[in-house]
């Protein structure tokens, strides 16, 4: 699975990430959510959704930004043939009462 693959990517990068909000969220962190994909024949192309959380606006835009560096060098790795942003924007969550940024990627990998 290319979560999988771009979770561990992003842990070794020195991110804390996670599929789901952790039980005790604290201190900057993102989340990985896959958004949707398309298989062509044998190539398959996902949409991701990573969001940066902060403890400021500040802090989640600056975390959204290093994300978004290392995911551009994510096709070095041997399953990734591209990985381009698609967009990022600041998306506060209103629920939590959190800052926090999301970016979009679309990656197409075997």
């Amino acid at each position: 699975m290319i979560e999988e693959v771009i979770l561990n990517y992003l842990r070794e990068n020195a991110f804390s990430c996670y599929m789901s909000m952790p039980e005790k969220p604290s201190g900057n962190f993102c989340i990985l959510e896959k958004t949707g994909d398309s298989p062509d024949e044998g190539i398959y192309t996902a949409m991701l959704a990573v969001q940066s959380y902060g403890s400021s606006d500040f802090s989640a835009a600056q975390l959204s930004h290093f994300v978004v560096q290392a995911m551009l060098d994510a096709d070095t790795l041997p399953e990734i043939v591209s990985c381009d942003l698609v967009t990022e924007y600041n998306f506060p969550d209103t629920t939590r009462k959190r800052p926090r940024y999301q970016a979009v990627f679309s990656i197409t990998h075997y």
